[in-house]
């Protein structure tokens, strides 16, 4: 399968859409379509903090999407970058694409200077487990929230 990283363009809304959308249901979660929409807004402005990627094939097919975001931290000079949504294709997985997709945000994390790249995964999600312990370290932080 031959495909590219770049990033995501205005044409690319609708099989942006429906990645997303698969991604929120593989987590079992909803969003109201405006957070949807401010969120493909954000991922276009280039003032915005967030930044999508996609792989495409040479036809135009997104088989995956990724958006991060750089933040400042306390514990270094440089900032941080945050990857917060991966998401590919059914049929696009164990291609590949979800390698390529993180090699990219390292790419773009070293360009910026970032200390590190980190993300959240749920524990049951053993899939992207297997690929993110050959590109990644586990830590052994547990996350609260309120």
């Amino acid at each position: 399968m031959t495909f590219a990283v770049r990033p995501l363009g205005s044409n690319d809304r609708e099989q942006w859409l429906a990645l997303w959308q698969g991604y929120l249901a593989f987590y079992e979660s909803e969003l109201a379509a405006s957070v949807t929409d401010l969120t493909w807004n954000r991922l276009l402005d280039p003032e915005a903090p967030i930044h999508g990627l996609c792989a495409a094939t040479p036809e135009g097919r997104i088989l995956g999407i990724v958006h991060y975001l750089f933040h400042p931290v306390t514990w270094a000079a440089g900032p941080r970058c945050y990857l917060e949504d991966l998401f590919t294709s059914q049929h696009a997985r164990g291609r590949g694409v979800g390698r390529k997709l993180i090699e990219a945000v390292y790419a773009a994390a070293d360009a910026r200077g970032a200390d590190q790249v980190y993300w959240l995964t749920q524990e049951f999600n053993a899939t992207a487990r297997r690929l993110y312990d050959r590109v990644a370290e586990a830590t052994p932080f547990i996350k609260y929230r309120r």
